[in-house]
């Protein structure tokens, strides 16, 4: 069978679908065809309605299936409803976070068919094979059906078993063109799932959801690609595509295992040079760790922190976590010349500007290499959601127009402070340099307080030069010799200039 994916993927990063590259390989494997349309307009011109349109119609499809996060689904939502109008004996699945988490109300429009829920690899696959083979279809685990308006909601199956997947079908998206956009930065995986419970991220609901469905407790969710099937797989990559420089591990916590750590950093400088990059926790990260990844051949480890307030990520985020262990942690990576990268978030309920500082004040004390800032989006059914209803935060209208979470919040905290989280979008790299070491602190103190003292109606028209001021601010201090953060690659990561400065030498 011909199964066409989309990816809706508009004004975000330029983002590479594990899932829906695993499901290709899975199907190619049992001898279907696929393809991809990935919308994404930093990869290439969004097709009008009618290319889209012609571009199904020259395919055929006998199945087409979307992933969709929540800030997409309103793409994905328009574009099935398109699809319906001259195609509605094309079925329609839709999986990825948003389906699994609200599988009935996306299942509620009439232009999806099946929706899945969790892994799709198996579960797609007998989907395909029971429609090829003229079967019934409403009854494959994973996928939520709708036959003749009456909707079956199916359990899940056992997480697959990753050593029996085949590798992942890098082919299905361009990916040397991705290379290319991207500086040659390429993903990668090696693990599923994560061992904690934050509020905000839609892991605990998944394991919930397998946990009752499965009555099992332990349901097997955190599970690890066999060692020579990652190196296989760089190894792969790095025969197959030109200009790779840098691997990007996305496993939630690369550093949580420390037997299979020690054991890839003693082989992976056997295969290449080429530096690679990893996510941490705190918690999880020590010297011994440190050195491993060092001398393994890692740039970067990259640590989500969130918040600086400790009140914060107790009470909302679920992260118990001190700032002393935060501190010990990028102590230890910068022992052992590691760059460092640390995410927070910013616009998150109950939290007040004090909060919002102390994660300022955290990031000008720790110092990390380059740090990321997003502003906090309520995923359904999580508990972060459900604290952010309870507390009437939530602005739905905001909520269905927003496409990501870099640029602005759909939560309602009141003028005054909306106002506070939008100009602290915008100059985050500002108020973290008013807590330099040195007499930057006093020239960012002052231009903060000119952003601050802005009304609304100025400071709409100055928003948007912000970065081009930061740039040539940046210059000149780059002259002076002054050490300071500005904003690199896009409007939410902003870079320490003497790390960036030393690449360039």
């Amino acid at each position: 069978m011909k199964v066409l994916f989309i990816y809706p993927n508009i004004n975000a990063q330029v983002g590479f679908n594990y899932g829906l590259a695993s499901i290709s390989a899975m199907l190619k494997e049992h001898g279907h065809t696929t393809r991809l349309l990935n919308l994404n307009e930093k990869l290439s011109t969004l097709p009008s309605d009618e290319e889209i349109k012609d571009y199904i119609r020259d395919y055929a499809p006998g199945l087409i299936g979307m992933s969709v996060v929540t800030p997409q689904y309103p793409t994905a939502l328009r574009t099935a409803r398109l699809i319906k109008e001259d195609f509605p004996d094309v079925p329609i699945l839709i999986g990825g976070v948003h389906p699994t988490l609200v599988p009935e109300e996306v299942l509620k429009e009439d232009c999806f068919d099946y929706a899945c829920t969790g892994e799709g690899e198996e579960a797609v696959l007998e989907l395909v094979t029971k429609m090829e083979g003229g079967e019934n279809t409403s009854n494959t685990q994973n996928i939520w059906a709708k036959t003749n308006g009456e909707l079956k909601q199916n359990t899940v199956r056992p997480f697959v078993d990753l050593s029996k997947l085949p590798r992942k079908d890098y082919e299905l998206f361009d990916l040397q063109h991705m290379i290319n956009k991207e500086d040659g930065w390429v993903r990668l995986m090696g693990s599923r799932g994560c061992p904690f419970r934050c509020s905000y991220c839609f892991n605990h609901k998944i394991v919930d959801r397998y946990r009752n469905e499965l009555s099992s407790s332990d349901v097997g969710y955190i599970r690890r690609h066999r060692l020579k099937d990652v190196l296989d797989e760089i190894d792969y990559l790095l025969r197959t595509y030109r200009g790779i420089k840098t691997f990007i591990f996305d496993d939630d916590i690369f550093t949580f295992d420390k037997k299979f750590l020690r054991d890839f950093c003693a082989e992976y400088p056997k295969l290449t040079e080429v530096p690679f990059v990893v996510n941490g926790h705190v918690r999880a990260f020590d010297e011994e760790r440190a050195k491993m990844l060092k001398e393994g051949g890692c740039s970067i480890v990259k640590f989500g922190l969130e918040s600086g307030s400790e009140r914060i990520r107790q009470d909302v985020l679920r992260r118990p976590m001190s700032n002393e262990e935060i501190t010990r942690a990028f102590d230890a990576a910068h022992k052992y010349g590691l760059h460092t990268s640390a995410f927070v978030m910013i616009g998150l309920p109950y939290e007040t500007r004090e909060d919002v500082l102390a994660t300022v004040e955290l990031l000008g004390r720790i110092r990390p290499g380059r740090f990321r800032w997003a502003i906090f989006f309520p995923f359904p059914r999580t508990d972060a959601y459900d604290m952010s209803l309870q507390g009437g935060y939530i602005d739905f209208k905001k909520m269905r127009e927003l496409e990501n979470f870099t640029e602005a919040s759909c939560l309602d905290f009141g003028s005054e402070h909306n106002l506070f989280i939008s100009k602290l979008q915008r100059v985050f790299p500002w108020y973290v340099n008013t807590y330099s070491e040195n007499s930057l602190g006093s020239i960012y103190s002052f231009l903060t307080r000119v952003i601050e003292d802005m009304p609304l109606e100025k400071w709409e028209e100055t928003k948007d030069d912000i970065i081009s001021l930061d740039g040539e601010l940046s210059k000149s201090l780059d002259k002076a010799g002054c050490k300071h953060y500005s904003f690199r690659y896009n409007s939410f990561t902003a870079v320490r200039s003497d790390w960036e400065n030393a690449k360039a030498k």
